[in-house]
């Protein structure tokens, strides 16, 4: 089947289903409560779901280790319920994009069950089951030293089958062997399954992590987290593998595929979005603008760097221009929320609407996530009891090994993923209007101030610019194929990016600071023939070609 670009015209809504909206009232997010607010999600001007995963799952990561692929969780709802969100969502002109995970599944799925039992088992070769090792003491040791992303060393030890199986997320993600070519025809059966029905695409997680190096060796020099990660990402038989799905199956439907690619540089990037034979995936989403502020973790801080900020947004601007399709976003599910990390909670709707600007109007697809629309905040929780995120107490152990836990505390605070996690903020109802129940999760106090009601009745909300911005970007040629020039890459306080198509221009200014600071337009535009199209201030006069900055301001004009 001839595919159709149509992906590279839209823009989606991610939704974390167990913190969006209970239908039922038991505490805990659902498709019934999706159901609830499709019309809201179409409101947003987007043309698309994601769906974090809606899988059977004990949890031990939220939905990512799998149990079932071809179900829903009881939590959720079933597959009726399901299949009335697809087709609500489709009668409203909405795609539906699962999320495919299968790097690894959970030790409760009924493969890894099987695979346990014994060394003959026919599905013990789905996972990576190996020998151990001993010392000269007689010491068992794995059978090597790679450690894991979540918690402590990447491998499990099973005493019935004297082997250990290997896991470079949490103890309960096993990973899957992808050089069996079982496992293989098992993902094609899942894709499959999911596209029968009419779901139009997948965002595939850590999917660049599913091919490792053969004979699984030792890895020198050790990082204090995720050592190994070298025989394992980005290796070439993963694109091989994505390769064979695409033309076993995706080749045959009219679908999306977006990919996750941690430490992932614009350069590998194309390895598999770039248009031609060997494209495999149609997006890829990249973490280098997501560490501004950080060193390879959100955990390890640093202070915000607006420069290296631009950097990475720029260079997967320019690499990708004319040869393939960038994954615009600036929150999910995997990283606290951006107003707390790049903007100012002071300034929450001015940094909100800046941030929002920033990112949409450059080229390529925008992802929106749940409560990022309404300028949702971190929750800074203080007590590591209070945490739900796997993640949490293997970074507060490493982070210990360096600085007091009372320092390693403030950090996780700031950059734990349940910061993204907290109930959607629907109104100002008890318990934020996410429930009628007892909340799965604590719901951030700041619920009065922010929430989805009040913002709906404000013209000039945070809620209802994104709903501008995004109709803009859906109805303007030139925010969706223009090029993208970035002007002044070494300034520390503004981002300034033009986009140009067919003679129309866009001019993109954010100010990253608090302070009143002098702005002057780019050669080649004169701001007083520009018309205004977006900002975050009333009052938006042009001296002299430029004007002196408010905190966070933003301008966008457009020029013929």
């Amino acid at each position: 089947m001839a595919k159709s670009d149509w992906y590279k015209q839209m823009s989606v809504y991610q939704i974390w289903p167990r913190s969006f909206c209970d239908g039922n009232g038991d505490g805990i997010g659902d498709l019934w409560g999706v159901l609830e607010k499709l019309d809201y999600i179409k409101s947003l001007n987007v043309d698309a779901i994601w769906f974090s995963p809606l899988f059977p799952s004990p949890n031990a990561d939220y939905g990512y280790d799998i149990s079932d692929y071809k179900d829903i969780h009881p939590d959720y709802g079933n597959l009726e319920v399901f299949r009335q969100v697809l087709n609500g969502a489709h009668e409203r002109g909405m795609k539906v994009f699962m999320d495919l995970v299968v790097n690894h599944t959970s030790d409760e799925h009924r493969w890894f069950l099987e695979s346990r039992k014994s060394k003959d088992n026919p599905y013990h070769d789905y996972y990576y089951w190996r020998k151990g090792k001993r010392t000269r003491g007689g010491r068992r040791l794995p059978p090597n030293n790679w450690s894991s992303v979540f918690e402590g060393g990447a491998w499990e030890y099973d005493a019935s089958l004297d082997e250990y199986y290997l896991h470079v997320f949490a103890k309960k993600q096993p990973d899957l062997n992808m050089s069996n070519p079982k496992v293989r025809e098992e993902v094609k059966s899942i894709l499959r399954f999911w596209l029968d029905m009419g779901v139009d695409g997948f965002r595939e997680d850590v999917i660049t992590f599913i091919a490792k190096d053969e004979g699984l060796p030792s890895s020198y020099p050790v990082l204090p987290v995720a050592n190994g990660v070298n025989h394992y990402a980005n290796r070439p038989k993963a694109h091989e593998y994505l390769k064979e799905f695409k033309h076993d199956v995706l080749d045959f439907y009219d679908c999306f595929t977006v990919g996750e690619s941690p430490m992932t540089t614009a350069d590998v990037a194309l390895k598999y979005v770039a248009e031609g034979e060997d494209k495999v995936l149609d997006e890829m989403i990249g973490f280098s603008h997501m560490e501004a502020d950080c060193f390879m973790l959100d955990m390890i801080q640093l202070p915000f760097n607006l420069v290296k900020m631009k950097r990475a947004f720029s260079e997967w601007q320019n690499k990708l221009q004319g040869r393939a399709w960038n994954a615009l976003y600036i929150e999910n599910h995997d990283h606290p929320r951006i107003i707390s990390r790049y903007g100012s909670e002071e300034y929450r709707t001015e940094s909100g609407k800046m941030l929002a600007a920033m990112y949409i109007l450059q080229r390529g697809t925008p992802f929106v996530y749940q409560g990022q629309e309404i300028g949702m905040l971190n929750i800074n929780l203080p007590e590591l009891s209070m945490y739900k995120d796997v993640m949490a107490e293997n970074n507060l152990d490493i982070a210990t090994r360096f600085m007091p836990r009372s320092t390693a505390m403030k950090l996780l605070a700031r950059s734990s993923r349940d910061n993204a996690r907290t109930p959607f903020q629907w109104s100002g109802a008890p318990n934020a209007g996410f429930t009628t129940g007892t909340p799965w999760f604590t719901v951030n106090e700041n619920y009065h101030e922010i929430n989805a009601e009040d913002q709906e009745n404000d013209p000039n909300s945070l809620l209802n610019f994104y709903r501008a911005i995004l109709k803009f970007k859906k109805e303007n040629p030139v925010a969706i194929w223009g090029d993208y020039t970035e002007y002044f890459p070494k300034d520390k306080n503004f981002y300034v990016y033009a986009r140009s198509y067919q003679g129309k221009r866009l001019l993109v200014i954010c100010s990253f600071t608090r302070k009143s600071l002098r702005f002057e337009a780019p050669e080649g535009f004169e701001l007083v023939r520009g018309e205004l199209v977006f900002s975050n201030y009333e009052s938006n006069f042009a001296i002299m070609n430029g004007f002196t900055s408010r905190p966070y301001e933003m301008r966008v004009y457009a020029f013929e």
